[in-house]
């Protein structure tokens, strides 16, 4: 079930976009948390370079979007949340809901001036899904 709504967040109001899978939460996690793996599920990261692979609270780097490498700092990293800055602008920040019995929700929380990046939110999502099923 994917689901967009407006919602208050601890960085504020935000769009959220969010997917429910039949995948244990803590494995979502572990691919949103692991910077090796997203260019296999974010339609606009090719490349990261980071301080960390396993990112956490002030890991920083930078990720190639349409081939222009940009700088990237996590803010904040945990309780399942991640919120990030590319470029010192804040951008998306990334959630796991564990919904228990191997059930999980992923959920994007956009700024509100950032609703275009709707489609590539949703397309991650789908990506996702098809990553953590075929590891199942």
């Amino acid at each position: 079930m994917t689901r967009l709504q407006r919602t208050r967040t601890p960085d504020g109001r935000r769009l959220e976009v969010s997917h429910v899978l039949s995948v244990p939460a803590a494995d979502a996690w572990e691919v949103l948390v692991d910077t090796a793996r997203w260019p296999e599920w974010s339609p606009l990261v090719n490349g990261v370079e980071s301080t960390d692979r396993r990112i956490r609270t002030g890991t920083t780097g930078r990720v190639r979007v349409s081939g222009v490498w940009v700088p990237f700092r996590i803010t904040d990293c945990s309780d399942y949340r991640w919120s990030w800055r590319i470029s010192r602008v804040p951008v998306a920040s990334h959630r796991v809901d564990d919904l228990r019995e191997g059930r999980c929700r992923i959920a994007f929380e956009l700024p509100l001036h950032a609703v275009g990046s709707v489609p590539v939110c949703l397309r991650a999502l789908e990506r996702l899904e098809e990553l953590l099923v075929a590891e199942e």
